[in-house]
């Protein structure tokens, strides 16, 4: 066998049917669109969700809920994941950028700490927002907690 031999399943390559080239085609005359009408004519566009008439699928579901535009978005991060951060790189002071040099969040997010896990370490950890639980397992190491 060489490059030569070499062909597509039998089945799996369409020919493309080409529209507007004569009766003999099958295919000529009106080239599949119709008779007459916006929809037969170049530079037809309908509009998004038109549904031919009917009342469109976003009108006829009801409004629901609202976005609150003074939402904060926090990125999560357990007492257990700064054990572990501390132990394995030997830090007093964990901060934003510590996390972003882990890979746990992005420059631009709003760290929390929560309260999941256990301490065993005094840390100085500075973040936008504490949960209750995880103030009270920092400063029962002696640790410190800086909201930026």
């Amino acid at each position: 066998m060489d490059l030569s031999n070499l062909r597509p399943a039998k089945g799996s390559v369409k020919r493309n049917r080409r529209f507007g080239r004569g009766q003999g085609s099958g295919k000529g005359g009106t080239s599949t669109r119709g008779h007459k009408g916006a929809q037969q004519r170049s530079g037809y566009k309908k509009k998004i969700g038109f549904e031919g008439g009917q009342m469109p699928l976003q009108r006829r579901v009801p409004k629901y809920g609202f976005k609150n535009i003074s939402r904060k978005e926090y990125k999560g991060i357990n007492i257990a994941v700064l054990q572990t951060l501390a132990e394995n790189n030997k830090l007093e002071k964990i901060d934003p950028a510590v996390l972003i040099s882990a890979g746990l969040v992005s420059k631009n997010a709003m760290v929390k700490i929560l309260g999941k896990g256990t301490l065993d370490r005094k840390l100085e950890v500075h973040a936008h927002a504490f949960s209750k639980s995880a103030v009270a397992a920092i400063e029962a190491k002696n640790g410190t907690i800086v909201k930026i």
